[in-house]
């Protein structure tokens, strides 16, 4: 029977009728024939070009802001390859859900996203081991990626986003200072503190207002926690959401914080009502010469019409013993997995497709047009100015500050109490106010941790 049907097939695709795409399954012969044909010059050339595929790829998109560039990634392989793609982009917020209810289905994702070492968990048996496949050898790091207890490489981190202090160089030399001078917490302060000493005289002072509306208070109780969260992890050796902190590294995080709010024009008392809008002003208006936000923040200073020359981002000091070669904070929650539960055939297909996706000029200049920051060998050179510097800090060998803050239990919650005792701390900055703050760091942790965990 399989005999007479490969014959079958071959007759098929001489004549030109054969559709592209295999199948596993045996299928019984058609009730007609098409009388043979001779095989056309421009026939046998296309069906070179576009072999027979096998396999098939799914791809359950986390990102919503990716899906029509992704959807048309997916048509330009499938037209050049036959390879069946299927892109299907959970709603924003739903991703969990449509994930647990799309790995049900006997035709179920082929590649998915993992966001965290929690979701590694929930997933490590659905995850292919990518450590040894042609598309781990494209990484440029491996800092994004999610590594279960065997030291598998489960989820491949595909692009990712960056967070730091944006300067403005040009307020920054008009002060008589450069970004080669601060290369640690102690050479930050020193140059603004200057600045703050001087503002009437430059017009300008340090750093735009550290607000604690909600609007702005994420940048401080998400990116700036993570600084002292990281350190602790590195040194515990943390690499999955424990049940308590120490606090160990709250002096640095209260350092920085006190810079924040000190060579600043924003009243420190006020900042509860400040937002985020109003912080970005006065960056934007050169108001301030530092501003701390992300690499997602480049194309909105753009727009409100600051040059690309006049911008850098460096990364968080606070004080912290060989900061010097730190680079920025990094991290993601976009990894991709490989459904290891589906055909090899299928699997194959997946990491083909994802091959070509970093690999091929195009798409791969299309990661990073729609992503910002991926990293792999082939990725063009991005054109915001905040990604380049971070990837020259990786190219220097400095280590990245990853997003430690991805473990925080019950994360909004305890969010709310850091900030609420931060901003009872920044109008009265006492150490009795600052016991406070550390007491909604390590006893808010552990008791979100019992919330959610019993």
């Amino acid at each position: 029977m399989k005999k007479l049907i490969a014959m079958l097939l071959a007759l098929v695709m001489v004549l030109g009728l054969a559709a592209c795409g295999g199948s596993n399954t045996e299928t019984e012969a058609p009730t007609t024939t098409a009388a043979p044909a001779e095989t056309t010059e421009a026939a046998a050339e296309a069906t070179t070009e576009t072999p027979a595929a096998s396999g098939r790829v799914y791809y359950l998109n986390f990102k919503p802001e990716f899906d029509v560039a992704l959807q048309e990634l997916a048509a330009t392989y499938t037209a050049n390859t036959g390879v069946e793609v299927k892109v299907v982009t959970a709603a924003s917020g739903t991703y969990s859900d449509t994930l647990t209810a799309e790995m049900a289905k006997s035709e179920a994702p082929t590649v998915f996203n993992i966001g965290n070492m929690s979701g590694l968990n929930d997933w490590n048996d659905y995850a292919l081991d990518l450590s040894d496949t042609a598309l781990a050898g494209e990484l440029t790091t491996n800092d994004f990626n999610l590594y279960n207890e065997a030291g598998e490489l489960k989820a491949m981190g595909y692009c990712y986003e960056s967070v730091g202090i944006i300067v403005n160089t040009a307020l920054l030399e008009q002060a008589g200072h450069s970004l080669d001078e601060i290369t640690n917490f102690e050479t930050l302060k020193a140059v603004a503190d200057d600045i703050h000493a001087r503002s009437a005289e430059l017009g300008f002072d340090a750093f735009s207002a550290s607000g604690l509306d909600s609007s702005s208070s994420w940048r401080f109780s998400g990116h700036l926690a993570n600084m002292p969260l990281y350190y602790e992890f590195r040194d515990d050796g943390v690499t999955e959401q424990p049940a308590a902190i120490t606090g160990a590294y709250l002096d640095n995080f209260r350092s920085i914080w006190d810079l924040y709010i000190t060579d600043t024009a924003a009243d420190p008392k006020t900042l509860s009502t400040s937002t985020s809008d109003e912080s970005k002003a006065q960056f934007t208006e050169g108001q301030a010469v530092f501003y701390q936000n992300g690499t997602w923040e480049y194309a909105g200073l753009i727009e409100a019409g600051m040059s690309a020359d006049d911008l850098a981002m460096i990364p968080i000091y606070c004080g912290v013993e060989g900061e010097e070669n730190a680079g920025l904070c990094s991290g993601t929650e976009n990894c991709w997995a490989v459904n290891s539960q589906v055909s090899e055939e299928d699997q194959k297909a997946t990491l083909d497709f994802l091959y070509w996706m970093v690999t091929d000029p195009e798409a791969s200049a299309v990661m990073v047009e729609q992503l910002g920051a991926v990293p792999f060998k082939a990725a063009p050179a991005s054109s915001n100015v905040f990604i380049v510097d971070g990837a020259e800090m990786q190219s220097e060998g400095k280590y990245t500050v990853t997003w430690a803050f991805n473990h925080t239990p019950n994360v909004d919650s305890w969010r709310a109490t850091v900030v609420t005792a931060l901003t009872a701390y920044s109008a009265d900055p006492t150490d009795a106010k600052w016991a406070d703050v550390v007491t909604a760091f390590v006893d808010g942790w552990a008791y979100e941790y019992s919330v959610v965990n019993g």
